[in-house]
């Protein structure tokens, strides 16, 4: 293998659940590979289903993905190895000076790894969370590197039954990371408000939704007769055609798929390789 191609783990937590967030992270790297040239070379670990795991010394880039299920910690292998990897990157963070490893979390994973370090409370939502919903910036997202690129708000597929809130301030400050984005004010009900994404590091973002979908695999994911009905009795039918109708408009999540994880591996890379990552 070319030693010179950089590395990227992606860690699949879907469980053999049917899902579009792989086939979107794949879409993702394979473009991205498209424009740069090959420069990245990627392998999936089934994470969930078959305890599988990268060797922290083969890779550069780590994403990891939504799942089912709740995310608080149980006895299951799986989870005491990935708290196992993501601790030994934090530390291998820490100490080397030049390679660094670039973590990516996505909803499921950003829910254990928000609880792993006591940033905030997982709850089970009131009821489940599944469409195109705004996302909103706070300060310190305003002119991050990734986030701030997109406007106030942007949209994003959220699909949550549980969730993470109530962040604990003092920690989050301690430890350097900064809260990003937090879910729409809702003053009409009692409920928190989720925090949506919190850079816990220079090399390790995550989010409480899913960047990686895109309108391709959503229209997919609304036409199933069980999405579309629960939809429907949630939010109603004139919300559902609008999340349709969000599809069709390239400023709504097909901006979010295009910038937030490819923003992060151009940033990655450039860490990586200064000379090499374009978008």
């Amino acid at each position: 293998m070319n030693q010179s191609l950089i590395k990227v783990a992606v860690l699949d937590l879907y469980n053999n659940e049917p899902n579009e967030g792989m086939r979107s992270i794949k879409a993702i790297l394979e473009r991205f590979n498209k424009i740069n040239n090959g420069l990245i070379n990627y392998t999936v670990y089934d994470v969930r289903a078959k305890d599988e795991f990268p060797n922290i010394n083969e890779y550069d880039i780590f994403i990891s993905s939504g799942g089912p299920g709740c995310p608080k910690p149980s006895d299951q292998k799986w989870e005491k190895d990935y708290f196992e990897l993501m601790d030994a990157i934090a530390e291998n963070n820490k100490i080397e000076v030049t390679s660094k490893k670039h973590v990516f979390l996505i909803c499921h994973s950003f829910q254990m790894m928000m609880n792993h370090y006591g940033y905030g409370v997982i709850e089970k939502r009131h009821s489940a969370a599944f469409g195109i919903f705004p996302i909103h910036k706070m300060d310190d997202a305003i002119n991050s590197n990734i986030i701030g690129k997109l406007p106030e708000p942007f949209y994003a597929v959220d699909s949550r039954e549980w969730q993470v809130v109530k962040p604990n301030l003092e920690k989050i400050n301690a430890d350097g990371a900064t809260l990003l984005c937090q879910e729409k004010n809702r003053p009409h009900v009692p409920y928190e408000r989720a925090i949506m994404a919190l850079r816990f590091s220079p090399y390790m973002l995550g989010v409480q939704f899913h960047p990686e979908a895109d309108a391709e695999g959503m229209y997919r994911y609304f036409e199933r007769p069980d999405k579309k009905k629960f939809i429907i009795e949630k939010y109603g039918k004139e919300k559902y055609d609008e999340m349709i109708s969000y599809l069709a408009d390239p400023n709504k999540i097909e901006l979010t798929h295009h910038i937030i994880i490819p923003s992060f591996l151009v940033l990655a890379v450039k860490q990586l390789r200064p000379e090499a990552a374009r978008i």
